[in-house]
């Protein structure tokens, strides 16, 4: 296995729309059978599977490869233990979201009631 690298020295994440997974092991210093292995253990990890069976990553997957492999590495979290962070942030991602979305509901409504008692 390759040594554990801080996130900061892994290259860039080129603009492309889909990576083979030789390009996003490399993009994130893991092997590919590595790769392999974390989609069976993080459900969030969800690569597009098209002819032969082969695995193409989006950018959104390479960031999430990315978060685990400092997880794992970095910060010493065991699988389970990363998996529960990720299922974490993700639940605190949505009810952020679902805050903001009832916010804006709300700003939107006060406008109609406003436009409506004219």
């Amino acid at each position: 296995m390759l040594e554990a690298k801080n996130n900061d020295e892994l290259p860039a994440i080129p603009g492309k729309r889909y990576f083979a997974i030789g390009e996003v092991a490399e993009l994130c210093g893991v092997k590919p059978h590595v790769l392999r292995y974390w989609e069976q253990e993080f459900p969030q990890l969800k690569p597009v599977k098209r002819r032969g069976n082969r695995r193409y990553y989006q950018r959104q997957d390479v960031i999430v490869i990315r978060q685990i492999r400092a997880l794992l590495y970095d910060q010493g979290f065991t699988i389970g233990g990363a998996r529960n962070k990720l299922q974490g942030e993700e639940a605190r991602v949505d009810v952020s979201q679902s805050q903001q979305i009832v916010r804006q509901m709300r700003l939107e409504l006060e406008e109609i009631l406003r436009i409506l008692r004219r």
